[in-house]
């Protein structure tokens, strides 16, 4: 497990947010990305985690492919990265930060639409 400041682990969190390709990011609107150390009871009961199940992000919000003409006036969608999880994996700083990168990748194609099978299937192509 590695030891990181919150300051320190935003600071990461920040790098994963501006390594999205420019080409999704521009595409991306109306969503705030926030960290918190834990997913909350509310979410974890939302989401009917058992209590050895955790998180590492989870995205909250309406998708781009769920939006309809109507959409508008809207809070933002949420991104959270949970900080303790992803800690309580890696081994070192540069191991938080790809899981970091994975996260948001993964969080942000739920943005877009994207289920878990699909996200998965793109998980494993090859780069």
């Amino acid at each position: 497990m590695v030891e990181l400041t919150t300051d320190h682990f935003e600071k990461l969190v920040g790098k994963g947010i501006d390594a999205i390709p420019k080409k999704y990011f521009d595409k991306i609107q109306n969503v705030a990305f926030i960290v918190e150390d834990e997913p909350s009871l509310e979410q974890r009961e939302k989401l009917k985690l058992a209590c050895n199940q955790t998180l590492f992000g989870l995205y909250e919000g309406i998708p781009l492919t769920k939006r309809g003409a109507g959409y508008n006036l809207v809070l933002p969608d949420k991104i959270t990265i949970f900080r303790l999880p992803i800690l309580s994996v890696a081994e070192t700083v540069e191991d938080v930060q790809k899981q970091v990168n994975k996260t948001i990748w993964h969080e942000v194609a739920h943005y877009f639409g994207l289920d878990h099978d699909r996200i998965h299937k793109l998980e494993k192509r090859p780069t």
